[in-house]
């Protein structure tokens, strides 16, 4: 593993500014003192802020010095963090938990905004690269689509870049490992809410009514066969009914039933042939008991798809840094979902998997739960930073190179 020294050596600085924002969580668009603090170390070591963009983003500038002044290349790359947490009661004990109830870096944007810090950091005092460095620091990436906010508030207009490239810790990927492909790596969200209206009745008088939990019950089967039946079987798409909410009483059949859940797929196209299979089958199916559906989708974020030729340029940094064998070009995409996608349809660029290992760097005191995602009992590997921060100054280097 090829890191970058001085990176090594201030390591410490940035765990410590890693560790403050954890035991400090904000949720989505709340980030107010996690942006001063990123915005205070970026002033710190001369690198000009913008603030509010998104509401509570931070976008640093660094211009290279090779071309010479008011010279050099108008090239451009952007890179970046997000900074949310998550609504989760922490389980850990340790010193760096979180202060506040209710509120955690479950999902380690602690430590990909102290990663983009260290590169920063470092680039902010060797800027022999000719073109600019854009440092985006997000806010709401967790359901708050704080990515689209930043673009609509003109991020890209005001921080012109010709590619845009970002970083999530991958538990269950060893630390030292990269993850990446060409095309989709992660699944749209959508959610749905759908109202079954029957007729309510006395639960032992039941042809009285029209029962609306039977509709729905029948609802939830017949989705299913839209993945198994409809979509092709190599296309992926998950629909999961994860609530069904009605009634009160036991002796009561209600006048209602409301169902909700998620669709994922991996396109658009899919993603058009699901919700319209679903809308059908609403529209239809509780007719034949006499009964009527309604359904509301909401589609949150689009799938992931990393460019062809910005993935490949990503990869072959990244094994300059960490080896080929440390780098899989050709991970498996996942189900979950990730703002960043709206980046990658305004601009082209990559996303890119770092391992955070299994868990055994957890210090004493921390949760019995694993160390995953959104799990109350995860903390972040600070044996990350040197690494991601590596890996981020070496991207810039090799794509503003003269």
């Amino acid at each position: 593993m090829k890191l970058i020294d001085p990176i090594v050596q201030f390591q410490d600085e940035i765990r410590a500014i890693r560790r403050d924002i954890h035991a400090h969580p904000e949720l989505r668009f709340e980030e107010h003192r996690t942006a001063d603090v990123v915005a205070s170390r970026l002033e710190a070591w001369g690198i000009p802020v913008v603030r509010g963009l998104g509401g509570t983003g931070v976008v640093g500038t660094i211009r290279g010095t090779r071309g010479g002044p008011g010279g050099g290349s108008s090239r451009a790359i952007g890179l970046r963090a997000d900074m949310d947490a998550l609504p989760v009661q922490e389980a850990n004990a340790f010193e760096h938990r979180s202060r506040h109830e209710g509120k955690m870096h479950a999902c380690g944007h602690d430590g990909h905004t102290a990663m983009l810090l260290g590169a920063a950091r470092h680039l902010s005092r060797h800027r022999d690269f000719d073109g600019t460095v854009q440092l985006i620091f997000q806010p709401a990436e967790e359901g708050g689509a704080g990515a689209r906010r930043m673009i609509q508030d003109g991020l890209f207009e005001r921080f012109p870049v010709d590619a845009v490239f970002g970083m999530h810790n991958w538990p269950g990927l060893k630390v030292g490992q990269f993850g990446l492909r060409p095309g989709p790596l992660m699944a749209s969200s959508n959610e749905f809410e759908i109202v079954v209206h029957g007729r309510g009745a006395h639960a032992a008088l039941p042809y009285l009514g029209i029962d609306p939990i039977v509709v729905a019950s029948h609802l939830v089967q017949a989705f299913q066969t839209i993945v198994s039946r409809t979509v092709k079987p190599i296309d992926p798409a998950v629909v999961s009914v994860t609530q069904i909410h009605a009634g009160h009483a036991t002796n009561v059949i209600p006048e209602s039933a409301t169902l909700k859940g998620t669709v994922r797929t991996f396109t658009l196209d899919v993603l058009d042939l699901v919700e319209q299979s679903m809308r059908t089958i609403v529209q239809t199916l509780p007719e034949a008991f006499g009964a009527r559906g309604e359904m509301r989708f909401h589609r949150s974020y689009p799938p992931t798809i990393n460019h062809e030729r910005e993935a490949a340029f990503a990869a072959d940094v990244l094994a300059e840094v960490v080896g080929e064998h440390n780098v899989d070009r050709a991970v498996e995409p996942v189900m979950g979902a990730e703002d960043f996608s709206f980046m990658l349809q305004a601009k082209p660029g990559a996303y890119i998997f770092i391992g955070n290992g299994e868990g055994e760097h957890r210090a004493q005191g921390h949760g019995l739960g694993p160390c995953t995602l959104h799990n109350p009992s995860y903390d972040f590997n600070d044996d990350l930073i040197p690494i991601g921060a590596t890996a981020w100054v070496r991207m810039v280097e090799r794509f503003l190179e003269a």
